[in-house]
């Protein structure tokens, strides 16, 4: 949990006493105004300020500190108002911060300020870092208090934007800042004992120098945090508990901290022991602390594979935010309705996250098996996040979940019949058998409405996955030239953080690229590689069920030539390429794909974010060990694997009219597994070949047993009488791990 307060007051109010020309008068209502601001007295102020403004109508800085006292005064709720008012100041001055390149510009420097606070609590952080950043290469003329302010709120930005390595640059510099400051104040308090003030001012700078300490801690454990460094973490969370104790921030930090190591239950039990009810409400703090409680250990739950128990968390962590917006948006009546931002104070306007939550729902949703319900979470997330390729993704395989069929061929037991026998017409002499039909594909899911429309049909998921692919950096060719690809998206003027972190991207310390993934962390390299095989993987197999042979093969083809493809998805992608193929009549071209040594490795190991973050990998428990089962449709053993690549070959050499080797695959592949693997398109295939050879007999035995039987004596057929039903469906895309964030990063 952080403190989202980046100082005493969400906007500053200076007292202008700078000029060398102001006259006594002015100097005493400028005091005045600003004494009786500080006390809260805001309609004494605004009146002291309006007479100052009546002797000096060219200064601006009067106008700001109007503007700033009139914001106090309405409750902070008009924040439109006060926005407006700041970008009219800049216009009148002509002050820009891009132009801003000496001291002389300093002494806009409350402008910039106020600006960057203004745009920190309506989300646009990318335009706040470019003003504080500014603001801190003219940082030795500022007072103490102000310097501080100014870091602290860059701080802020950078770990909201998951920069930590410059947050933990700047967090040194603070650290020097207090320790320089704390020095001179002894100085001068050793020469003036006789002042009468002097005590309490020491006090005073004394409480000031410890706040900043702990909130230096605080944000130096969430960096870390973010780094994944928990060596260095668990160093400064003992600093945090020496300095702010048993508090409820304190014990979310730890709870973070015990979480990215696996120790779980730990986790769970600080923060249970943390009391929440005396933490500042959202009013103050810009917060929803039980909100946070909730999502936490919605966040935990799921990483010990407790789905159910995770979506009850998210949900009772989204009644507590609907129930905070309520609270919250009843304080000021109808008073600017119309307005984006007026009518909630604007400490709060970062307290909603009900996009970030609804993502974390849409995640535990599809994992426990309710695509529909995931689908309409995370469509609501992506209206705000769709910056983000791995949501979309995610939005795919909702899609794809929705549509695989009914599971009466992934039962335990047997393959059931009803995968076989579709009904029998007529009795004794004239009964016949009617086979199911093969194939699920070429299934037209429109019904003639624009594939556009956000429902769960396969084409919203070939829509969804071109989006993600749009969205990922291209990848660099072998000769180190990289391919011009599209940019993750263009800057715009959201209320969300994932509309505009398209400048975002970063370098690591190897080059590596980060790409912005809100409101998870930003993609690394190797984060990218994997995430861009997931997304050729399901693109091949939503193109196969739509019918776009040639697109499929075209997707399962760049899959196979990916540099760093894990066995699983090699596996998958020789399967679509084989199924396209066969779609295509490239028999040929299909055999060479299913030859069983092409399996290696079917592990389903998590290979995204994380995994590969920071050097204390050690410490952190993957998630593979308590994420979504394998399908029953996967292969669970490369042996498997293989069997099926047979069971697909045979099919193959089938259509080729090579029987005896479509027979010799079939019968190698049932000996490689367990009766109750073997799938029922193998068994009709069994049918085929023994009608083929004139075996009506032994095709009804098969029948009737639902199971392959032995080889036996075959008789040579003659040509064929019709055409198998084809190859077997396609097994479905394996769903890379999620990437769910808490609200906030403890």
């Amino acid at each position: 949990m952080s403190d989202n307060n980046t100082g005493d007051q969400p906007a500053e109010m200076k007292q202008d006493n700078s000029s060398s020309a102001i006259t006594d008068q002015e100097k005493e209502l400028a005091v005045s105004a600003f004494q009786a601001f500080t006390a809260g007295n805001y309609d004494e102020s605004l009146k002291h300020l309006g007479n100052l403004q009546e002797l000096n109508k060219e200064d601006y800085k009067i106008s700001m500190n109007k503007s700033i006292a009139e914001f106090y005064k309405s409750g902070q709720t008009t924040t439109d108002t006060l926005k407006q008012a700041l970008t009219a100041m800049k216009h009148q001055v002509h002050a820009a911060v891009d132009e801003m390149d000496g001291l002389d510009d300093v002494d806009n420097s409350i402008l910039y300020y106020n600006q960057a606070i203004v745009l920190y609590h309506t989300r646009q952080y990318i335009e706040a870092i470019s003003i504080g950043e500014k603001l801190y290469q003219f940082i030795e003329p500022f007072d103490e208090k102000f310097a501080q302010a100014v870091c602290f709120l860059l701080v802020d930005l950078y770990l909201l934007t998951f920069q930590p390595e410059k947050a933990l640059h700047l967090l040194a510099m603070l650290e020097k800042l207090s320790v320089q400051g704390n020095n001179k104040n002894g100085k001068s308090e050793a020469g003036s004992n006789s002042n009468k003030d002097g005590g309490s001012q020491k006090t005073e700078y004394i409480a000031m120098v410890e706040a900043a300490k702990s909130k230096i801690h605080q944000y130096k454990v969430r960096a870390y945090i973010q780094m994944k460094s928990l060596k260095a973490c668990k160093r400064e969370i003992k600093s945090v508990m020496n300095t702010a104790g048993n508090s409820a921030p304190s014990l979310f930090l730890k709870s973070n901290f015990e979480y990215l190591r696996g120790n779980y239950r730990k986790a769970v039990k600080l923060l249970n022991s943390s009391n929440i009810t005396e933490h500042p409400g959202p009013m103050k703090t810009g917060e929803c602390v039980r909100c946070m409680f909730w999502n936490n250990l919605g966040c935990i739950h799921f990483a010990m594979g407790k789905h159910n128990l995770g979506i009850f968390y998210f949900k009772k962590a989204l009644q507590e935010n609907d129930n905070m917006c309520l609270q919250i948006g009843s304080r000021d009546g109808t008073n600017g309705q119309n307005k984006r931002f007026s009518g909630v104070p604007m400490c709060a306007l970062l307290a909603n996250k009900r996009y970030e939550l609804l993502y974390n729902c849409g995640i535990q949703l599809l994992h426990i098996g309710r695509p529909l319900a995931a689908f309409e979470c995370l469509m609501e997330s992506v209206q705000i996040y769709h910056s983000n390729p791995r949501l979309w993704l995610r939005l795919a395989e909702c899609c794809i979940a929705a549509n695989k069929g009914n599971s009466d061929q992934e039962t335990k037991g047997l393959p059931s019949k009803k995968g076989i026998v579709q009904s029998v017409v007529g009795q004794g002499y004239h009964r016949k058998i009617i086979l199911a039909s093969q194939s699920g594909q070429n299934t037209v899911y429109s019904d003639g409405q624009t594939a556009a429309i956000p429902v769960a049909s396969m084409e919203f998921a070939a829509i969804c996955l071109r989006n993600a692919l749009l969205l990922l950096p291209e990848h660099q060719q072998p000769d180190g030239k990289a391919e011009n690809g599209s940019k993750s998206s263009s800057q715009s003027g959201s209320m969300e953080s994932g509309s505009e972190n398209s400048d975002m991207c970063s370098k690591g310390q190897e080059g590596d690229k980060f790409v912005p993934a809100p409101p998870s962390s930003p993609l690394k390299k190797q984060e990218l590689e994997n995430l861009r095989c997931s997304i050729l993987a399901c693109s091949a197999y939503v193109a196969l069920a739509l019918g776009d042979n040639v697109i499929s093969l075209s997707h399962a083809e760049k899959l196979l030539q990916q540099p760093k493809l894990s066995g699983s998805l090699k596996f998958l992608g020789h399967l679509y390429a084989a199924e396209a193929l066969i779609s295509m009549d490239r028999i040929s071209d299909a055999i060479t794909h299913l030859n069983p040594e092409n399996v290696s490795d079917v592990f389903l190991g998590v290979s995204s974010s994380e995994q590969d973050q920071g050097s204390d990998r050690g410490d952190v428990e993957q998630l593979e060990s308590s994420g979504k089962q394998t399908p029953l449709c996967y292969p669970s053993t490369v042996n498997s694997a293989r069997a099926m690549m047979l069971f697909n070959l045979g099919s193959a050499y089938c259509l080729r009219s090579e029987y005896d080797k479509a027979r010799r695959c079939l019968h190698q592949a049932a000996s490689m597994v367990q009766t109750k693997e073997i799938p029922p398109e193998a068994i009709l295939l069994a049918v085929y070949l023994e009608l083929q050879n004139g075996n009506t007999e032994l095709a009804l035995q098969i029948i009737r047993r639902n199971q392959l039987l032995p080889p036996g004596k075959a008789t040579p057929g003659g040509e064929a009488r019709k055409r198998p039903g084809g190859p077997f469906q396609p097994v479905q895309p394996i769903q890379i791990p999620p990437s769910f964030t808490a609200v906030q990063r403890k």
